[in-house]
């Protein structure tokens, strides 16, 4: 249940401007870190508010929740694991475990230098041109989103393209004009037992059978945990396999061979300059206490938004086309990982957890549903990422940074009627009213003046330990998805049902299965 004390908070700041509020901790609303500089002024918090809220992050004691994420201790109490995400992007892990994680990138690195150099070829002696990945969830929203950050910087020599959903359209068009002898199919898939990537990649392989018959596997890498279904399915020693180890979580995989894709494309030099990013974060969050430590910060402000204050949402507006895919993958991220109702000691949690995460590029959205955040009856917290490239156009720029500054101070100050009537003396007491904005909607904003493959690295590490402490702060497990599990056993089960093999599906699920008679 939420501590009283800040329930008490709540009900006080209820008719408090925004404004009023921040006035009392202006001067501890802005932090840098890692290339970042992270303000977070306008939100429905006093100073006496936000020092009970870091009181009770330490009651909840964040800093040993950071402490054991880093030495290794089971933090994913479900499972019996660690979660070693961070390794992979450390350059010297202190003990033997994080030192196995760390070692797992050095066959896929090697590989991508191989296929970049021309060393490794298929078959027919041929370089690949082309570049299929296949995978879902963490297996694809983590490699798409790094692969579009840095477009702009790839390799042009390749192109690749990514297959995920189970629609077979996704896997033709993946496949549409490319050269099957001179493509190399990469397979993401932790378990190996995921249904889509098994049938994007079964799929492939008849695509790749048809042009080079027994030869085919060479043109295939798989990243996985489970090694025997790995080679099971290839059936030879051609094809490539590379490890993902048990203690890195899907979610949490960018880091990992899961980006072979990337390191192909966009060159593992690049990659290390990312790994660097997200090393600074790291030591930022492992030794800063919990006064200064952004991460917790951002969590804590998480919690107050969604726990105390009750909103439902969390907006994300990327105002960087290179990140334009990151409200994709926050959705994962924090979603899959905080989406939950029971704490680790079984204990059903009252108040609601994380918030739903959407939102998009702009200045896109500002022309669609930024008219819904600032005029609707729903309060939904924004966080505006602003990514500066230091080599744009500087017109664009300037248009950038006023842009999402002005929808920033809209979002908090709003306009009034009088406002209105003195800026427009024609306009009817009717129209005037439905001009008026009410305003009091919270926002936070991450500015980097040079987005570089560092200041993404430290981005997304930032919003890993977030995630984590969010997670800690209402007691549950960040590691686990037992929901997504349920989908995924019960879509097995229903498969006969799809094929009128069988009657078990409930009467909703039966009447509709009529409707697909033609799959029996």
């Amino acid at each position: 249940m939420n501590h009283p004390i800040l329930v008490k908070h709540a009900e006080r700041l209820k008719s408090v401007l925004i404004a009023d509020a921040a006035s009392s901790r202006i001067s501890e609303s802005t932090y840098s870190v890692a290339g970042w500089s992270i303000n977070t002024a306008r939100h429905k918090i006093d100073y006496d508010a936000e020092i009970a809220l870091r009181r009770f992050g330490e009651t909840i004691n964040l800093e040993e929740a950071v402490r054991k994420l880093f030495h290794g201790e089971v933090v994913n109490h479900s499972e019996k694991r660690p979660a070693l995400h961070w390794a992979l992007r450390c350059k010297n892990p202190a003990f033997s475990v994080a030192q196995k994680v760390k070692a797992s990138l050095e066959a896929p690195f090697a590989f991508a230098e191989a296929i970049r150099d021309g060393k490794f070829r298929n078959a027919n002696g041929k370089r690949f041109d082309s570049i299929i990945h296949i995978g879902i969830g963490g297996s694809d929203l983590g490699p798409r989103l790094l692969y579009d950050s840095f477009y702009k910087e790839r390799d042009k020599r390749y192109n690749l393209r990514f297959c995920a959903n189970l629609d077979p359209l996704d896997f033709e068009l993946a496949v549409d004009e490319l050269n099957p002898e001179t493509t190399l199919v990469i397979g993401v898939s932790k378990s190996f037992r995921t249904e889509e990537t098994r049938y994007n990649l079964n799929q492939a392989r008849r695509w790749l059978e048809f042009a080079l018959d027994d030869v085919w596997s060479r043109n295939v890498a798989l990243v996985t945990s489970n090694r025997i279904m790995a080679e099971q399915w290839l059936g030879d020693s051609h094809g490539q396999i590379f490890n993902i180890p048990e203690s890195v979580g899907g979610r949490y995989s960018i880091w990992s061979a899961g980006s072979l894709s990337c390191f192909i494309s966009l060159g593992t030099d690049l990659i290390n300059e990312i790994m660097l990013g997200a090393e600074a974060i790291d030591h930022h969050v492992k030794h800063e206490p919990i006064i200064s430590n952004v991460a917790m910060k951002l969590a804590l402000l998480d919690y107050w938004n969604s726990s105390v204050l009750k909103y439902p949402m969390r907006a994300e507006l990327a105002y960087s086309r290179r990140l334009r895919l990151l409200p994709n993958f926050l959705q994962q991220l924090e979603m899959e990982s905080n989406g939950k109702d029971t704490q680790t000691d079984g204990t059903r949690i009252v108040e609601p957890t994380t918030p739903a995460i959407w939102g998009g590029e702009g200045t896109l959205g500002q022309h669609s549903y930024h008219q819904w955040l600032h005029q609707s009856r729903h309060t939904i917290p924004t966080e505006i990422i602003l990514a500066l490239d230091s080599e744009g156009d500087e017109e664009g720029q300037i248009g950038l940074i006023s842009n999402a500054l002005a929808q920033a101070e809209v979002l908090e100050e709003g306009r009034t009627l009088e406002q209105i009537q003195q800026d427009d003396l024609n306009s009817s007491i009717e129209i005037s009213k439905q001009k008026v904005l009410y305003g009091q909607r919270p926002s936070t904003f991450l500015i980097t003046k040079d987005f570089n493959p560092r200041r993404f690295g430290s981005l997304i590490a930032l919003l890993e330990h977030r995630t984590y402490l969010a997670g800690r702060l209402w007691g549950i497990n960040s590691f686990d998805q037992w929901g997504v599990e349920q989908g995924k056993i019960l879509a097995r089960k229903l498969k006969s049902v799809v094929q009128g093999k069988n009657e078990t599906g409930n009467h909703i699920t039966q009447s509709i299965t009529e409707e697909f008679e033609q799959f029996e």
